[in-house]
């Protein structure tokens, strides 16, 4: 996939979770991604923020630091 789909599609979640109530939303979009992300687009995610994409929300940024390591 590409990196700039993928990092939209990252957003989407984040945006979805900033307008839930409660809190900690980092850790419930990194709950999301680690249930129904395969972990091929988890690598591709955490591979897109250890390279400092651009274009990535600053709470999905804030998620992959709390995500498990996928297998």
């Amino acid at each position: 996939m590409s990196p700039d789909k993928l990092a939209r599609m990252a957003n989407q979640i984040a945006t979805f979770f900033k307008a839930q109530p409660g809190g900690d939303h980092a850790a419930r979009v990194a709950k999301h991604l680690e249930d129904f992300w395969e972990p091929r687009m988890r690598r591709q995610l955490l591979a897109l923020v250890q390279a400092g994409h651009a274009d990535l929300d600053p709470l999905v940024v804030e998620a992959a630091g709390r995500m498990r390591a996928p297998a």
